[in-house]
């Protein structure tokens, strides 16, 4: 499953410093606007404990992690939607991703320039916001002219796509993103990603702050927390420059040392991915064995077919069953044959609804 993250702001809120950090791709990071024109690619692992329990276990050959893939995209101005500065760039760089990494500068320091000349996340939030959202505008009033007719003559379909857009169509005149609306109905549901809507896709927000405020935040962080509550958003609170720091640092002894002194469990980029998984609402399965330890992206909900289908489609179209043993339960027995002795392996059919953690083997016929 190939999953794209976007990491948009505003020129020199630390976008780049941030994909750096993630990444083994190096972004040029510089003190000035537009320093990234060119999208930067870079494949990152999420960190999973589990799977490094399970290979510690089994010695396999080979690990293989999950990824996400994550794309820096040049930094926004206004007048993006009317084609400003990169703005059309920017725009179709962003309608190719999955999700959006929505960088806010929230430390002060006169030595690092802000576009707009003071610091400010909620206006700068406010400045991509408004460009997205004109952008959606557009589609939505282009695709209300042409279903307006069919709707008028009592076309039930036409009529029921008419009145959803008209929603859209006030939300997004009132500020608001397209994500905030509910449309849980299927036939909205289908209409929303027919229109690759830009506000549409989930976003993260990433809180860029000095050193002192990574573990409890700071004024500006707060302030981002109480305007996106509507949202359905994330937020992480990161300090680039810190991950920066640590992504320098040699060993992981080093690296332990340094987030212990700054009272962190973890990196910050490391808590990051974790939650951009969660945003996009995915879920990881294994499959183990001797040759090889795997980490399998999926989605929830998704049934035992479909998760087979993630390795390969005959799996699934041939799918027969699952053998599926819990995490804790491979675990704690330490190996499959032990989990088999003690009766916890479970055999399950194309109704199974796989669970986070699950370990797997499918039988399938082709």
């Amino acid at each position: 499953m190939s999953l794209k993250c976007g990491i948009v702001g505003l020129p020199n809120v630390g976008k780049s410093t941030l994909f750096n950090c993630l990444s083994n791709a190096k972004a040029q990071a510089a003190n000035f606007p537009f320093c990234t024109i060119e999208p930067n690619v870079g494949t990152i692992t999420v960190p999973d404990e589990r799977l490094t329990a399970l290979a510690e276990l089994i010695t396999p050959e080979r690990v293989v992690p999950t990824t996400i893939e994550i794309v820096d995209i040049a930094g926004l101005v206004k007048g993006a939607s009317k084609g400003e500065g990169l703005g059309n760039k920017f725009l179709a760089n962003i309608r190719e991703t999955d999700a959006i990494i929505h960088v806010l500068r929230c430390f002060e320091d006169p030595n690092v320039v802000h576009v707009d000349g003071s610091v400010d996340p909620i206006r700068d939030k406010e400045i991509i916001d408004i460009e997205l959202q004109m952008k959606d505008l557009e589609a939505v009033e282009a695709r209300l002219t042409k279903v307006q007719k069919a709707a008028k003559t009592g076309d039930k379909d036409a009529k029921r796509i008419f009145d959803f857009l008209t929603l859209l169509k006030e939300t997004l005149e009132q500020g608001k993103s397209a994500r905030t609306l509910n449309h849980d109905a299927e036939e909205n549901v289908k209409l929303m990603q027919e229109l690759q809507l830009l506000t549409a896709k989930p976003v993260m927000y990433v809180c860029n702050v000095e050193e002192g405020s990574v573990v409890s935040g700071n004024a500006h962080v707060e302030r981002v927390r109480a305007a996106v509550q509507d949202e359905k958003a994330g937020i992480v609170v990161i300090g680039a420059a810190i991950e920066a720091d640590i992504a320098s640092l040699e060993t992981y002894e080093e690296r332990q040392m340094f987030l212990q002194d700054l009272g962190l469990d973890e990196p910050g980029v490391a808590k990051l991915i974790k939650a951009a998984y969660q945003l996009l609402n995915l879920q990881t399965y294994f499959t183990a064995g001797v040759k090889e330890v795997r980490a399998w992206t999926i989605h929830k909900g998704d049934t035992a077919p479909q998760a087979a289908g993630v390795i390969h489609t005959d799996f699934e179209k041939g799918f027969i069953r699952a053998e599926v043993i819990k995490y804790n339960d491979f675990i704690h027995y330490k190996s499959e044959a032990a989990v088999k002795d003690a009766g916890k392996m479970g055999v399950e059919g194309k109704e199974y609804i796989v669970q986070d953690g699950d370990i797997m083997h499918f039988r399938f016929n082709v």
